[in-house]
């Protein structure tokens, strides 16, 4: 029978810096095999989400922006923070409309997961957003520089099997979507 792994114990954590989109913490817990207090050092940020814009006619409403991590242009689904007093759904709705101009006519939760367990205590909320229609111009505020391009459905596994789209959250995304139309709907925790 395989060994269950047991839970470590917090013992204290300590704020080092805030980034403003994120802190950055030192925590330390107790090893349950040794007894020992270890350092380990995670990233506390608030909850994120992640939109999948589909218009009628059969097309995916993505972005095109440049990410300072990879120092380089991406291709994905509009997403960000949600902000304090905002809901998951309402933070979904706005980045829809601030990165693509794009408003939908309905806005389905598909599920919820942690973007790497071992940095991140926060959680990435996915949507379907169906009936997706232009209304307004880009609103790129600050830092932000967003170019929207539309992707044929159909075109999806192939700009991932491509390298058009690499960014692990979308790519999940876009695995939840299969999920949901399955039949199965939204995935429950």
């Amino acid at each position: 029978m395989p060994r269950t792994p047991k839970r470590w114990t917090a013992v204290r954590d300590e704020p080092l810096q805030d980034c403003r989109v994120f802190r950055v913490s030192r925590s330390f817990a107790r090893s349950p095999h040794t007894g020992e207090v270890h350092p380990f050092y995670t990233i506390d940020a608030e909850a994120w989400v992640n939109v999948v814009p589909l218009t009628h006619e059969g097309d995916v409403v993505l972005v095109r922006q440049y990410r300072h991590g990879t120092r380089d242009l991406t291709l994905e689904i509009p997403g960000g923070l949600v902000d304090p007093g905002e809901s998951p759904a309402e933070a979904a709705g706005r980045e829809l409309l601030e990165e693509t101009g794009y408003r939908a006519e309905e806005l389905v939760p598909m599920g919820d997961l942690n973007p790497n367990p071992a940095l991140f205590g926060n959680r990435v909320h996915t949507f379907v957003a169906r009936g997706c229609r232009r209304i307004a111009e880009v609103a790129n505020e600050g830092l932000e520089e967003t170019a929207v391009e539309l992707l044929r459905r159909d075109d999806l596994r192939a700009a991932v099997r491509r390298g058009d789209i690499d960014h692990a959250l979308v790519v999940a995304a876009f695995y939840w979507l299969e999920l949901v139309e399955d039949g199965g709907g939204a995935v429950r925790r």
